[in-house]
């Protein structure tokens, strides 16, 4: 039975992707199962094929390729089935066409429970761009370099706050430095795609907080249509003494490879200027991480100050609280709503 991406995203069994892993790898649905009916090199093989001797010849050669895995394929199948038992498997593949039948088929021989996403992986992509269209209700937690922003979002989630952490789900802290002691980012099409997940994971909430981003994180870039709402969002900035930032800072980088730091540095040497850059490489090279972080912070105060220029800002001081009771001030005073407060909605 083939269902619309609404219907197939609602389910509750296994969602698995019988495209090749270099199409997995490019973005899938998150949280999906990877099980391939052809790999990458097969795929262009019968592709080409199609092109060139149409449908038949194209379909025979896929059967031959496929046909000597399809018992480890099927026994995958009753093994992801085992694990929501009566729950339908959800099969998809790019445009819903003849690796998802097949695996269908396979699946059906196998008397287990199966649907198929209508238009493949190609429709789930409509559905996540439409997603950044809608008129979310975004808030976004502003501060300068330092001060400890991801932590109270993290923090304000514990709390019962809608968030959507965007450098969590990027992999990268958002600067030079971002990417030290992070797993590898994901695609910006797959960024895309747990965004999506994220922001609808929330809906009903009356807010829902983001950091305030540049428009790229890491390599990874935040879809456009998210990126004009959180232009005109609402902003509440955190402030924090200089002495703290300094203090978080170098408890975040302060155990990172030397080497890896000095590579961060130069990579925004011509920003920081031959000044800076200098007193900042002589200090990490003595290991004195503060004075270094110190020479930085200009640069990336004045970026931040840019960035946010044309938002409406209300600021908060936190001192140095720590995130969890920074988090409780801000609830306490009515800045932010817990998602539980939201109207009898949905």
């Amino acid at each position: 039975m083939n269902q619309t991406i609404e219907a197939f995203l609602a389910g509750e069994g296994a969602v698995v992707d019988v495209r090749s892993p270099a199409e997995f790898a490019r973005g899938h649905i998150p949280g999906a199962h990877s099980l391939p009916l052809l790999d990458d090199a097969e795929r262009a093989e019968v592709g080409t094929l199609y092109a060139r001797a149409g449908r038949q010849a194209a379909v025979l050669r896929g059967l031959a390729l496929a046909g000597p895995r399809l018992e480890a394929m099927g026994a995958a199948l009753v093994a992801l089935a085992d694990r929501r038992p009566g729950a339908p498997l959800r099969l998809h593949c790019w445009r819903g066409g003849l690796r998802s039948a097949a695996a269908a088929w396979l699946a059906g021989t196998l008397e287990l429970p199966v649907v198929v996403l209508k238009g493949g992986y190609k429709s789930y992509r409509r559905w996540v761009l439409a997603q950044f269209e809608r008129p979310w209700p975004l808030r976004l937690l502003g501060g300068r370099t330092g001060t400890g922003k991801t932590d109270l979002l993290l923090a304000l989630r514990r709390a019962g706050v809608a968030v959507v952490d965007l450098e969590g789900l990027a992999r990268h802290r958002g600067s030079s430095f971002g990417g030290l002691g992070m797993p590898p980012q994901p695609t910006t099409e797959h960024y895309e795609n747990r965004i999506a997940t994220a922001l609808v994971a929330q809906q009903g909430a009356q807010q829902i907080w983001l950091e305030a981003e540049s428009a790229q994180v890491g390599r990874c870039r935040i879809p456009q249509g998210l990126w004009r709402a959180m232009k005109l969002a609402p902003v509440l900035e955190v402030r924090r003494p200089l002495e703290e930032r300094l203090r978080l800072l170098v408890a975040i980088y302060g155990g990172h490879d030397r080497g890896e730091l000095t590579e961060a540095t130069r990579r925004i040497a011509r920003r920081l200027g031959p000044q800076r850059t200098a007193i900042a490489l002589a200090a990490l090279e003595r290991g004195d991480l503060a004075t270094a972080v110190l020479q930085m912070l200009d640069y990336y105060d004045r970026c931040y100050e840019h960035d946010l220029s044309s938002h409406a800002r209300t600021a908060v001081d936190l001192g140095d609280r720590p995130p969890g009771e920074a988090a409780a001030l801000l609830l306490e005073r009515g800045l932010v709503q817990p998602a539980q407060a939201v109207a009898g909605s949905t």
